[in-house]
């Protein structure tokens, strides 16, 4: 099942979350819309804030995306941007927003949602808007962190991270230990004060620069996470693979690093049990929490991750929701 699934269905249901088509026809249907609730709380800033305070509330901690990608209108990057502002305002008011130590309030940012993909000064662009949105969440104590898209955006991504990191050395960035490149990128990126977080992967990548066989993925994943733990940053390991987790928490100890030196991360509505387990023996356990009307992409990639959320996805599509 697992072969099948990571060799046939996934890079299937990966070209799917490219069609328009599909998208179009996903978000007419209730149905589809209902099952979306389990991995994207809703569309509106008060849905992604309600969930996030049960999350909160359960000790875990939350990195909210507002979510968009592959923006090439200059006025949805401006959107974007101001709903961000608005829910740095919002997290703002709360208790949990601190200046120092681990923040249990983050962002997460796609750079092209804030207009990397333009056609005339994307990069200046984002960069700008970036720059916009640290500021203003590190004055409402709110940790950001810049998320990973398809192996074409890297260079730029990370060239955009290291501006940005001269003035907001806490920035952190998503580095993706699928990509061939990736063991090199933790080197060179996981200096002191440094945050990365570190995931397999969820884009359909080419062989030329990307593990495809998922043991490979798991072995590059382990490599890649040595250098973090041996580093001197704070390494974020967001993985739901009970073999990772287990594995990050003996690297951990070997290195000498304490439950408050790493946090893992999951996915808002993946392995319910197991994160409130690692929060509740005390480990800093994150949630990526999404909302947003442009939830299909991101959905169809949650489905195409794991066995387990595409059986979740067929069930509930046979018993009507």
């Amino acid at each position: 099942m697992a072969e099948w699934f990571g060799k046939t269905a996934r890079p299937a249901i990966l070209a799917a979350s490219r069609s328009a088509r599909l998208r179009h026809a996903a978000e007419r249907m209730p149905l589809t819309r209902q099952v979306v609730r389990r991995f994207v709380p809703g569309e509106s800033q008060d849905d992604v804030l309600g969930a996030s305070t049960g999350l909160l509330d359960s000790g875990r901690f939350i990195s909210i995306d507002y979510l968009g990608e592959d923006t090439t209108d200059s006025e949805q990057a401006t959107r974007t941007v101001s709903a961000y502002l608005s829910l740095l305002d919002a997290l703002a008011q709360r208790s949990d927003a601190v200046h120092t130590g681990v923040r249990p309030l983050e962002i997460s940012l796609k750079l092209s949602a804030l207009g990397q993909a333009l056609p005339r000064d994307g990069e200046r662009i984002a960069l700008e808007n970036a720059q916009l949105l640290c500021a203003k969440a590190d004055q409402a104590g709110v940790w950001v962190t810049v998320d990973a898209e398809d192996h074409t955006t890297t260079d730029s991504t990370l060239n955009i991270v290291r501006e940005l990191r001269a003035d907001f050395p806490g920035l952190g960035t998503v580095l993706q230990a699928y990509l061939k490149r990736t063991y090199a990128d933790c080197v060179d990126l996981s200096g002191k004060g440094s945050r990365i977080r570190l995931c397999k992967g969820a884009y359909d990548e080419p062989a030329a620069v990307a593990h495809r066989d998922p043991e490979d993925v798991d072995v590059a994943y382990l490599r890649c996470l040595r250098v973090l733990m041996e580093g001197d940053g704070y390494p974020m390991v967001a993985s739901h693979d009970p073999a990772i987790i287990e594995a990050a928490g003996l690297m951990a100890r070997e290195t000498g690093r304490g439950p408050g030196d790493y946090e893992y991360q999951m996915l808002y509505g993946i392995r319910e049990a197991e994160q409130r387990r690692l929060a509740g023996v005390g480990h800093h356990m994150r949630v990526y929490v999404p909302f947003g009307e442009q939830w299909y992409g991101y959905f169809v990639r949650r489905i195409a991750e794991r066995p387990a959320n595409m059986t979740f996805f067929l069930r509930a599509l046979v018993s009507g929701g």
